[in-house]
Parts: C-alpha cells; structure tokens; sequence
C-alpha cells in the first residue's frame, strides 16, 4: 500500500513538473538570457528593449552586481550567419532565448528541441511550423504574437481619408507574416467593394527595390497600407518620403511606422510586446511554466490608435477631433 502511494505521489510529481517545470539558472543563482534578432528596424529593437527592460523589472538584471547575462545575436537577414549564431546560442545553453522575427524564431527551432525559446514578433507561430497548436505549442516554443487587427486598420483608412477608394497594399510576398496580413487586407477590402474600394498589390523582394515598388504605385492609389513586414518596416523612411512626394499618406501596421512618419495606424506596439513576452520568459526561468502548455498570447491592448499630426499637417490632413481625443500616442514633431 505504502509503495503504491509513493509510486502514484512520484507520477503525480512528474506529472506537474511536465506542466509547470523546474526553476532555471546556475548554481551561483545567476541566469543565462539568449536573444537572437533576425535583423535591425525599429519595431524589431523596440521588442527587444522591452523584453529587457521588463525582465529587470522582473529581478532578472543585466549588470555589473546582476544576477543575468545576455547573450545577443542578429545576422541581419543572413540564413547563413543566423544558422551559425543560432548553434553558437545552443551551445552556451542559455536559461531561455528570445528569438524576433520569424526568420530567428525558425532558425533557432530548427537548432534546439530542448532549450525554451519564446518568441516575438512573429505573426502566426502555428502558420511558420514553430508550434502545433497556438493554444498549446507542444514543443519548446511560445511566446506572442504580432498579428494585428487589420480589419481595423483598412476601417482606419475610411475615417481618416473618406475620400481614398483605392488602396496600396505594399509588402514581401516572400515573408509569411506579410502576407497572411495582406491577404486579411484584401479581404476587408473586397468586402467594401460595393462602396468602390479596390487594391493594387506592390510587392518586394527586398529593400534595394522598395523605391522602385513604391514609386510605381503612387500614381495609381490615393493611400498606401503596409502590414507588420519585416522588409518594408526596415525601409519606412524610403516608402513615406515617395508617398508624401505625391501627397499620399501612409498606414501601417505597428506604431513604429507612425512614429517614422506614417499617418496613422490602430495597431500594436513592439516595446509592449517586448515586455509581454518578457512575462513569459520569468515565467519560465522560475518553474512556473514550460512553453509546451504556455499557449501563444497576442497584445494585451489590440486597437492602440497611434496618429502623427505632423504628418496630417504636411499632407494637409484633418484628424477629427474624436479621434484626437481617443489616440493612445500622437506624434507631432
């Protein structure tokens, strides 16, 4: 009887730990943090200033008399170098890594089955084969994502430029998170289609041709709208300064965009992803999780209405006051 107990005790011991895991870190009680980037932009460093500055918060520090080391890696854009930094990272056998971008989330998968990896800035986790199931992941990966409510973001347009009926979709038909967002974008679309709504798709392949795409587009469209693309996002300044050469605003899909001089957006903001991902990661490194049963989170406050008036101003745009009024940032200068 007495061994039956300790049998069932030590399944259901197991059977815990499987689901919330053990404390992580070194036997000095310090941790061992892996970030890989996939490349540098703004909303990209602003995710992973969040991660950071939240972890601190969260007792994890990264100083002289800290208890954490960072170790961080960004191959900007190369598969080549992003593989080699990936197996360095899986080497030193960090506590956790933080990966940014599907590019990084998918190298760094592909290097290691066994170190909890949570992931940011990557729009559909089960779409890029990084999790069986958003709700749960089943593997060593978790983390948030950065979908944005598109459907929100077309209706923005409406409001803000009711007279716009023709809308430039501009993104890399090559990276997955673009396109399912573009392929959101069309849809809200056609479904305005009865009031004269249309799209023209401009497509890149990289930033050596965004000015070309852009510049191509222009004549034809009375607004432009770019999703959360990697490719796009790194070349903001390039696609704004064509578009208000030729008096069109430009919407994008994160407060980045805005904060570089686009328009406006109801979208997300990548230092709060940052930050909410950082929740994830402490959750981890004490026991109290294993990304196999963390299911993948979105932003805490979907919706944010970001506007940058001096752009309104150049373009001789008028924000209604309502939306002034309800704006969660406004960029004026």
């Amino acid at each position: 009887m007495i061994r039956r107990i300790l049998t069932l005790v030590l399944i259901c011991s197991v059977f815990m730990i499987s689901l919330t895991g053990c404390p992580r870190g070194r036997e000095d009680g310090t941790y061992l943090v892996g970030i890989l980037q996939y490349f540098s932009h703004a909303a990209l460093d602003a995710s992973r200033e969040g991660f950071v500055n939240r972890l601190a918060e969260l007792g994890f520090v990264e100083s002289e008399d800290g208890n954490t080391q960072f170790i961080v890696y960004n191959p900007q854009r190369d598969a080549a170098s992003g593989a080699l930094m990936a197996a360095r990272l899986a080497e030193a056998r960090p506590d956790v890594i933080l990966t940014i971008a599907t590019g990084a989330s998918q190298i760094m998968s592909r290097e290691t089955a066994t170190i909890p990896i949570v992931i940011t800035a990557v729009t559909s986790p089960e779409g890029a084969d990084l999790v069986e199931s958003n709700y749960r992941p089943g593997r060593n990966v978790t983390g948030v994502s950065d979908m944005t409510p598109v459907a929100l973001q077309i209706e923005l347009i409406t409001r803000l430029l009711p007279d716009a009926r023709v809308i430039g979709l501009v993104y890399n038909a090559g990276e997955i998170n673009s396109v399912i967002q573009a392929d959101m974008a069309r849809e809200a679309i056609r479904a305005k289609a009865g009031d004269g709504f249309s799209y023209i798709t401009g497509n890149v392949t990289g930033t050596a041709d965004i000015a070309d795409v852009v510049q191509s587009i222009v004549g034809q469209v009375d607004v432009i709208y770019v999703p959360t693309c990697n490719t796009v996002a790194g070349a903001y300044p390039i696609v704004i300064t064509i578009a208000e050469e030729a008096g069109i605003a430009v919407i994008t899909g994160e407060a980045a965009g805005v904060r570089a001089g686009a328009l406006a957006t109801e979208g997300i903001d990548y230092y709060k992803l940052g930050r909410q991902a950082a929740d994830m990661a402490a959750q981890i490194l004490r026991g109290e999780g294993v990304p196999a049963t963390m299911p993948i989170q979105w932003q805490q406050e979907p919706g944010t209405l970001f506007l940058n008036t001096a752009t309104a101003d150049r373009l001789g745009i008028t924000i209604p006051e309502d939306m002034l009024e309800a704006a969660g940032e406004i960029v004026s200068d």
